[in-house]
């Protein structure tokens, strides 16, 4: 069945909205803790940089026309953001567990749907790259990157503390 709209729908804006709100808190907390940034290794600045990307692309990705050669370019760059952001987060461990946190598992479901979503998009499969692009940003991007807030993390205490 074809897609009714190239158009951004609802729950599309949604995510956009929600990658707006997210970006606003990352940058908020970043700069509230810019006293404890020396303190930061280099690992988790190269994973908030590469996360910054795509959460600055997201809206832009959701909301503007689609399917031109700069969408398919900026769409190059939001996937080798989230895929960067999420094998760089291999090397970022829960100190206090020692270990891999539940995240991780959205890092894994990057890892795998990345490659996914280009390859729907190559072979014109929009149905499957839309739902494909929405689910990667509900939970690989919003939902990971709204949980780096809460349980003492480091934006978390930046932004609320």
């Amino acid at each position: 069945m074809p897609l009714r709209s190239n158009a951004a729908d609802t729950y599309e804006r949604v995510l956009a909205a929600g990658a707006v709100v997210l970006l606003a808190a990352v940058l908020t907390a970043l700069l509230r803790g810019r006293a404890h940034w020396d303190a930061v290794p280099a690992v988790v600045w190269l994973h908030l940089g590469t996360i910054l990307v795509a959460l600055v692309l997201t809206p832009v990705m959701l909301l503007r026309p689609r399917g031109d050669r700069s969408h398919r370019r900026l769409g190059w760059v939001w996937c080798a953001a989230m895929f960067l952001t999420a094998a760089i987060s291999f090397a970022i461990r829960d100190i206090s567990h020692g270990g891999f946190s539940v995240i991780h598992l959205l890092s894994v479901f990057t890892l795998v749907n990345v490659p996914l979503i280009v390859w729907a998009a190559r072979t014109h499969n929009l149905r499957a790259h839309r739902r494909a692009v929405r689910g990667m940003t509900t939970g690989a991007l919003l939902v990971a990157g709204f949980f780096t807030f809460p349980f003492g993390r480091m934006l978390g205490r930046w932004l609320f503390g």
